[in-house]
């Protein structure tokens, strides 16, 4: 069968399209070596479970891994003490076994033990018999034992699971005393510091710090440039379409910064509906700029696990919910504060992230798919701007393409006579998205836009529209007197050239009483800016 892009589940090799980890597994080894305890926690999807599965197999001539996944654990296995520890004992010895361990009688003997509690449905086995028991595994195994457990966040009854984390730590602190597991490697979503946010508000009390001994774990799990482009060699190996590698590879980690199932969703597009599209028809024409856009357009518009769990948790936390919202239309730049717990959940989650001390949405389809979320609110779609947009729209397509300087125009006047006399602090706050409420029916369906995160902190921010191939550069940004303004043309220019652009646009929101409103052209060496001013 020929390998295909993968988005379900694991990726195995010989199987699936994959970026090479042998430099993760590399890093990985030293922290296990190193005789570390350490969580990995990712957001959903991030190639967690399926790195923990290429771990085992890579330590497996050195140690005895032990791969558990707390997800096939019911609920009633969390119930109490007792009926996790022998849930525990009985799901570690079963997995031990099919390891390489030199069974010894004494060996044999424990493991009996063990199973004749498992096997007495009264029997009282509770964290601190079954620590002792996994003490003397570790100390009659013929190589050291890793403990990997994953989805370490599905546990139902958190008080139990921490009571277990208790007991792994103590038996790290006491390893130069008694025999222990070599390295233990615990993932999931949530960090351990963080399980307070799933327990209920009367629960808090039961936190504490259970895994505190955890090393740092500082390996990169998103894919680089140059682990998507030798992902994509592989593939044109195989399928010979043409693809400028290294192009779409740049599209694709600009577009997604690397998050894996990103990646692989939009390449999986590409390779499987775009090119059955009559409008592409053929591979070779799917992996194009243009077939990128396609499925970025795709990906926008369905509906996937990830994107599920992303709505899920905004909906559970109302306040990272508008954070993210403030971040999006306020065009303000939010320092990251580390000890700011929504901060820190979005983190967590990988809604966003730290870039140079400052919050960023961690990737711009994270962005292009909030934006949709948000202008697709009944709220937003009541207000009169949206609804002159639904009239005008059908003027600004003229042959297949978009007439941006119609849209800016026809912008200024439906805003100043719709708000014109409304207070400063309204058009500063929320000119920015009714400018993207307009815009959004116009393209919706065909194109596609975001915001440049590189322009938040120069006090403006650039709006980037795809549509049908075309690029359109429209910087956002407040009037501050008109110096000002001309270090901002200047700005845009150098920013157009880097776009390859010959034609920018500039919105400025001016609360001068004496502003002229409307539309001019200027041109600044072979640019053409097209300003707009409300």
């Amino acid at each position: 069968m020929a390998k295909f892009f993968n988005t379900a589940a694991v990726c195995i090799p010989g199987k699936h399209y994959m970026v090479n980890l042998d430099k993760r597994m590399e890093e990985i080894r030293s922290l296990v070596d190193g005789e570390n305890y350490f969580k990995i926690n990712r957001a959903r999807q991030y190639g967690k479970t399926t790195t923990l599965i290429a771990l085992e197999k890579y330590l497996q001539k050195d140690y005895h891994v032990v791969s558990m996944d707390f997800q096939t654990f019911g609920n009633e296995e969390f119930a109490d003490e007792n009926t996790f520890a022998l849930s525990f004992a009985s799901t570690f010895m079963r997995l031990l076994f099919q390891t390489e361990i030199t069974i010894t009688n004494e060996l044999k003997v424990t493991a009996d033990r063990i199973q004749n509690c498992i096997d007495e449905s009264k029997a009282v086995y509770r964290l601190k018999r079954l620590f002792e028991d996994l003490t003397g595994i570790c100390k009659l195994s013929d190589k050291p034992i890793v403990l990997m457990i994953d989805e370490v966040d599905s546990v139902s009854d958190n008080q139990v699971f921490l009571d277990f984390l208790a007991q792994l730590r103590a038996c790290y602190i006491r390893r130069t005393m008694q025999p222990a597991f070599h390295s233990v490697i615990l993932a999931g979503v949530y960090d351990i510091r963080n399980m307070n946010q799933k327990l209920r508000p009367q629960e808090e009390h039961k936190v504490n710090s259970p895994w505190n001994i955890a090393a740092d774990f500082k390996v990169e799990m998103s894919f680089s440039k140059k682990e998507i482009a030798g992902m994509l060699s592989d593939y044109e190996e195989d399928v010979h379409t043409g693809m400028d590698v290294e192009g779409i590879a740049q599209m694709l980690s600009d577009y997604t910064s690397g998050y894996p199932f990103l990646v692989s969703r939009l390449c999986k597009l590409m390779d499987e509906e775009v090119s059955a599209q009559d409008a592409f028809g053929t591979k070779s024409a799917a992996w194009t700029k243009a077939g990128f856009h396609e499925a970025v357009r795709l990906i926008l518009s369905e509906k996937n696990t990830l994107f599920e769990s992303f709505t899920g948790k905004l909906m559970r936390y109302p306040a990272l919910d508008s954070m993210l919202r403030a971040l999006l239309f306020t065009g303000k730049t939010i320092a990251y504060d580390s000890d700011n717990p929504d901060m820190d959940m979005a983190t967590m989650f990988g809604f966003i992230r730290n870039q140079n001390g400052t919050v960023e949405i961690a990737n711009r389809i994270f962005e292009m798919r909030l934006y949709n979320r948000y202008l697709a609110e009944s709220q937003m779609q009541k207000l009169d701007i949206y609804k002159a947009s639904l009239q005008d729209k059908n003027q600004f397509i003229v042959d297949g393409h978009l007439n941006m300087r119609r849209i800016l125009e026809k912008f200024v006047e439906h805003f100043h006579e719709l708000y014109g006399d409304r207070e400063d602090r309204f058009k500063e706050e929320e000119g920015r998205s009714y400018f993207l409420l307009y815009l959004r029916p116009i393209i919706n369906g065909t194109g596609n836009y975001y915001i440049e995160s590189r322009t938040r902190s120069l006090g403006r921010t650039d709006v980037i529209v795809d549509y049908h191939g075309e690029q359109f550069v429209i910087e956002m940004k407040i009037w501050h007197g008109r110096e000002y303004n001309n270090r901002g043309e200047k700005q845009l220019v150098r920013y157009l050239d880097d776009y390859q652009q010959k034609k920018g646009y500039m919105l400025s929101f001016n609360f001068n009483q004496k502003k002229e409103i409307g539309m001019k052209e200027i041109v600044i060496g072979d640019k053409l800016l097209v300003e707009a001013v409300v």
